[in-house]
């Protein structure tokens, strides 16, 4: 999700004035879309999902140190191989009990909140079209 987030970023970044100054005054529908289709989903499923990030040790090789060699001498044999315990971090997704009715309650409250949004907008998304013609 994170990926897909920075790549509409970058491509936002890259739009037209008038792309930027539109995209600039939705942010905020373009949030809360992405919040309703995660609704939907979690209502769809009947239950929702989290992203949870645990910490366990693992072995790992470790960086060593190899001797410098004498000018006029053979090079060292290389040092063997250590190990290190090193803390890694796994992110999986599990699934979450919802309140269903509180879930539907949240959406429709959440396409309320949209649709005012983009009434607000509306003069904003003219007055950049007007602002930077294409």
């Amino acid at each position: 999700m994170r990926r897909s987030l920075i790549v509409m970023l970058l491509l936002a970044a890259c739009g037209t004035p008038q792309e930027q100054c539109i995209a600039r005054e939705t942010r905020d529908v373009r949030i809360l879309d992405r919040l309703i289709v995660e609704s939907e989903g979690n209502l769809a499923r009947g239950y929702a999902l989290e992203e949870v990030t645990t910490y366990r040790d693992r072995w790992v090789r470790c960086p060593v140190a190899r001797e410098a060699a004498v000018e006029g001498q053979p090079a060292p044999p290389p040092p063997p191989p250590e190990l290190c315990l090193r803390e890694v971090s796994e992110t999986v997704t599990r699934p979450k009990a919802i309140d269903l009715r509180a879930e539907a309650q949240k959406l429709a409250s959440m396409r309320d909140k949209r649709a005012a949004l983009v009434r607000a907008a509306s003069p904003a998304i003219a007055q950049c079209k007007a602002q930077y013609p294409e």
